[in-house]
C-alpha cells in the first residue's frame, strides 16, 4: 500500500468560526494553529498546505493567566541602530488585541513561506461581529 500524499489542487478549505471569550490565549492558539496547519485532517501533509480558513471573533475577551498582563513584553525592531521597541501584554491588550493573539499563533506555525501563507487564512475580530458570512463559517468548540 503506498503513501497517501496530498497534491495542492486537491484540498477543499473550509472555514470555522473560533469564540475567544473567556479562553486562554496559549491553549486556543495552539488549537487555531493546528486547524490552520490541517493536522486535525485525515490527509494532513506537511510539505502542503492542508489547513482551512479560521475567524476569530472576540479576541478582546482573551485571558492571561498569572502576572503575565503586567509583566509580558512583546518586542520588535524598526531596523534601525538602537530601534528596538517593546510593549507590555497589558498595553497591547487594551489597544490592539488582534495583534496580541496573531502573535501566539504565528509562532507556532512553520517558519517558512508556507507558515507565512497559512497565517494569511487567519481573521481575527475584537468584537463579535465579524464580515464572512458568505462563506458560510462553522463554529468550532475549543
Amino acid at each position: 500500500m503506498k503513501t497517501f500524499s496530498a497534491k495542492p489542487g486537491q484540498i477543499e478549505q473550509g472555514w470555522y468560526v473560533v469564540d475567544l471569550a473567556g479562553q486562554h490565549v496559549g491553549r486556543a492558539a495552539a488549537t487555531v494553529a493546528s486547524i490552520l496547519r490541517g493536522k486535525h485532517r485525515p490527509i494532513y501533509t506537511p510539505h502542503v498546505d492542508t489547513g482551512e480558513f479560521v475567524i476569530v471573533i472576540n479576541a478582546d475577551k482573551l485571558v492571561l493567566t498569572g502576572k503575565k498582563l503586567e509583566k509580558k513584553m512583546y518586542y520588535r525592531h524598526t531596523g534601525y541602530v538602537g530601534g528596538i521597541k517593546e510593549v507590555s501584554a497589558q498595553k497591547l491588550m487594551a489597544t490592539k488585541p488582534e495583534d496580541l493573539f496573531k502573535i501566539a499563533v504565528k509562532g507556532m506555525l512553520p517558519k517558512n513561506s508556507l507558515g507565512r501563507h497559512m497565517l494569511s487564512k487567519l481573521k481575527i475580530y475584537s468584537g463579535s461581529e465579524h464580515p464572512h458570512a458568505a462563506q458560510n463559517p462553522v463554529a468550532y468548540k475549543l
